[in-house]
């Protein structure tokens, strides 16, 4: 009927979306947004940063990341036969790719990259891999690698994200057990209690890992709260453009980084479940964004260190070669790893 309304879970129950198109111009973003610190050092202003207050093309593509994840994850765990299944999930969607990506860099770096013998190099590799595995306390240097180029020493300066990432993920899983995910009143209680924390959090005496945390939580809550309202939130250009036009009235308010985090977390499921056929041939492809966004930094440090010292230089020269990397891991690394989940315990129900 013209002129129906469409909402959130009218269109998301199958797989002819936009997302992964989406994840992967917001891996591309990072790319070029970490270009400008790479090839000229830490305090080069990135792109968007005058224009919003501080938020980074970088953070606009990680806040894209956490709100589609939010999601996603919510989805995933309601509709998982168990939950050992939806902890496998996450552990093969995460741990391969970086595992292959951390060894790889040890690896490379050790036999070309480093500028200190090879007995004082070598011992560090293990802790390296097993530090950045746990993704607490990240190791970004390793000895006598990049220590001349404008940004330093950091090899993978991307990692950080993934903790908040998984933490989100526990944050779904604990919600979930609880039944939080189908109590729509009692999760807009919890919802409203977290969206008061958030707008709390800079006077509050919070360490900075916390802040951090709440920070990119923020858009992964959102994310759920479209999976938990899909029946419910409509997918209408007037609500995006009023969206809009509420972060620009925050704009000079403490409130804009959340306004702003709102609107472009709708118009990404706007745009990611709008009726355009011919643009879901790129879900033939792969999703190579998870690898985009862990092979870039280091590549992108590479270029700096063979001698491209220009930010579009950088981003010209190290696109490629990550797309590349990305691609090798999706179809050699991702997929494979996610074919486990399937095959894995087909007799586990979730009790």
């Amino acid at each position: 009927m013209a002129g129906q309304t469409v909402f959130i879970g009218d269109r998301s129950g199958g797989r002819d979306n936009h997302f992964n198109l989406i994840r992967m111009v917001a891996a591309s973003g990072v790319l070029v947004s970490h270009a400008y610190p790479i090839s000229l050092g830490p305090e080069a202003v990135q792109p968007l940063e005058s224009w919003l207050g501080g938020i980074t093309l970088g953070a606009v593509s990680v806040y894209v990341f956490f709100a589609l994840s939010g999601f996603f994850i919510a989805k995933s765990f309601d509709r998982s036969p168990s939950l050992g299944r939806f902890v496998r999930a996450r552990v093969l969607r995460l741990y391969p790719a970086l595992l292959v990506v951390l060894v790889l860099t040890v690896l490379g770096a050790g036999l070309f990259l480093t500028t200190v013998p090879a007995g004082q190099f070598w011992p560090s590799g293990p802790e390296y891999v097993l530090r950045n595995l746990s993704l607490v306390r990240l190791q970004y240097e390793l000895p006598g690698v990049f220590e001349a180029n404008p940004y330093h020493g950091a090899i993978n300066g991307s990692l950080w994200t993934l903790f908040h990432e998984v933490m989100c993920y526990i944050g779904v899983f604990v919600a979930g057990l609880a039944g939080l995910l189908r109590q729509k009143r009692v999760f807009a209680i919890c919802l409203a209690g977290f969206v008061v924390l958030c707008i709390a959090a800079p006077a509050l005496p919070l360490p900075g890992r916390a802040e951090t945390l709440l920070r990119l939580a923020f858009p992964f809550a959102i994310g759920t709260a479209f999976y938990v309202w899909r029946d419910q939130v409509p997918l209408r250009l007037s609500v995006g453009v009023g969206l809009i036009a509420l972060a620009v009235l925050a704009r000079m308010t403490p409130l804009f980084d959340m306004a702003f985090v709102l609107a472009l977390s709708y118009w990404m499921f706007l745009i990611g479940l709008a009726p355009v056929p011919r643009l879901l041939a790129y879900n033939r492809l792969g999703d190579y964004s998870y690898g985009t966004y862990i092979y870039a930094f280091p590549v992108q440090q590479l270029m700096a260190w063979i001698g491209v010292g220009t930010a579009l230089g950088n981003m010209a020269f190290a696109f490629p070669v990550t797309l590349a990397m990305a691609v090798l891991s999706w179809h050699l690394v991702e997929k494979p790893a996610l074919s486990w989940v399937r095959t894995a315990a087909p007799r586990e129900v979730r009790s």
